[in-house]
Formats: C-alpha cells, sequence, structure tokens
C-alpha cells in the first residue's frame, strides 16, 4: 500500500525534482483544516495510482524555503511536478475528481 511520503528542503531535490514518475506534492501544514480534509482523498490516490505517480508531502512551516521557492501563498497547495519542472498545480481543497482530471495529464 502506497501513501505520500514526507519531503523536507534536504531531500527534495532527491526525490521530487530527480523522480523519474511524476510528482504531487502537497503543501501543508499540521494547523490547516482543508488540508486534513484533502489528505484522505491524497492517501487514496497514492494507492490508486502507485508505481505511476509519486505523492510527496511538505510541512510549508518546517520547510518555508521551498514555499517560497513554489510561491506557496494559501495552503493546501498541490504542484504537480514531470521531469523535475512544476506543470501544474492545484490550490484549495478540492474534490477528488480535480485531483484525477490533473493527474490524466501527466501521466
Amino acid at each position: 500500500m502506497s501513501k505520500p511520503i514526507n519531503v523536507t528542503e534536504a531531500d527534495f531535490e532527491e526525490l521530487v525534482e530527480n523522480s523519474s514518475i511524476p510528482v504531487m506534492v502537497d503543501f501543508w501544514a499540521d494547523w490547516c483544516g482543508p488540508c486534513k480534509m484533502i489528505a484522505p482523498t491524497l492517501d487514496q490516490l497514492a494507492e490508486e495510482y502507485d508505481g505511476k505517480v509519486l505523492f510527496a508531502k511538505v510541512d510549508v512551516d518546517s520547510n518555508p524555503n521551498l514555499s517560497v521557492k513554489f510561491f506557496v501563498r494559501s495552503i493546501p497547495m498541490n504542484v504537480i511536478f514531470k521531469d523535475g519542472k512544476p506543470v501544474d498545480q492545484i490550490v484549495g481543497a478540492v474534490g477528488k475528481q480535480h485531483f484525477e482530471e490533473k493527474l490524466k495529464a501527466v501521466v
């Protein structure tokens, strides 16, 4: 069973930018209610897209440089990376179908 992995400033390049498959990075914080609302959906998608998309989580409070680098101004914010570059983003608590539409474009 695949689950989102926690990524930090120290391993972001290795795990996200150098990934051989697309990566969806969830920028979140523990105090963020909408972030907690979408977490079960992201867990479910991680299982369904196992081997096709890597799901990662970045705590914005612990990794402020990544938040600045990717212009995270509101959370939850999910950024989809392909070939090491951000190609799409989803801001806010959206439904599973919206995530799937965005993922289908990169898989």
